[in-house]
């Protein structure tokens, strides 16, 4: 059909709630989006993900890491093979509590987004936002970046920045930076749907775009 969008087939990984989630579904859902959210898998089968991703029309499926233990080849041999069945080209994180082998890292290197609540690489791993309120920072926020065997390290795609109040608490702070995440994360699948992104050793390159497009600040808390 003539000036129709090439979408490609796009897998979110969550475990809990399905925040982002919603939000990649929800622009996926335009006619002019370059990707469409194929599947929905959850390692928990209580994930409350589930039941937004079905409302949306989104297929889902349930793969239990809890039977695994540590056997994350195990597991993972199982989701690569669920991937490979819906003919999946990307896969977006959206809250995905279980960490991934090198070897399935380095197999969709390029292809595998990550969303982490703080400016990268500042504050990795667990209480982002703690973190960022004990070191007294003016400035915290969200980052897209690929998956790669070390946590919160692979080259950003898309980061945005918010304001950090005196009076900030962790729960405060938290709700403002996931506002910015619902923002970014689609853009940064816009980005690598198109193929805009590329990485040139450690370092994401954006074609045909500025810096200025690339980071977003949020306003200042009055």
């Amino acid at each position: 059909m003539t000036g129709a969008v090439m979408k490609r087939r796009v897998a979110i990984l969550i475990s809990g709630r399905g925040s982002n989630m919603s939000a990649l579904i929800r622009a996926a859902s335009a006619a002019d989006f370059p990707a469409e959210i194929s599947l929905v898998i959850s390692n928990k089968a209580d994930a409350l993900g589930l039941e937004r991703a079905k409302a949306s029309g989104v297929n889902t499926l349930v793969i239990e890491s809890k039977p695994f233990g540590k056997d994350r080849a195990g597991f993972e041999k199982v989701l690569q093979a669920a991937l490979d069945q819906h003919g999946i080209e990307l896969i977006c994180l959206g809250g995905f509590m279980r960490l991934f082998t090198a070897e399935f890292t380095r197999a969709w290197y390029g292809r595998m987004l990550n969303i982490h609540p703080s400016l990268l690489p500042s504050f990795p791993g667990l209480d982002p936002h703690g973190q960022a309120l004990r070191a007294g920072v003016k400035l915290s926020g969200a980052t897209v970046h690929f998956v790669i065997p070390e946590t919160d390290a692979g080259p950003i795609v898309m980061q945005g920045a918010v304001p950090v109040s005196d009076h900030d608490t962790g729960d405060t702070l938290s709700e403002r930076i996931l506002e910015v995440e619902h923002r970014i994360y689609p853009e940064a699948l816009r980005l690598l749907a198109t193929g805009k992104v590329r990485i040139e050793g450690d370092v994401c390159k954006t074609d045909g775009s500025s810096a200025s497009e690339n980071f977003l600040v949020a306003p200042v808390v009055s």
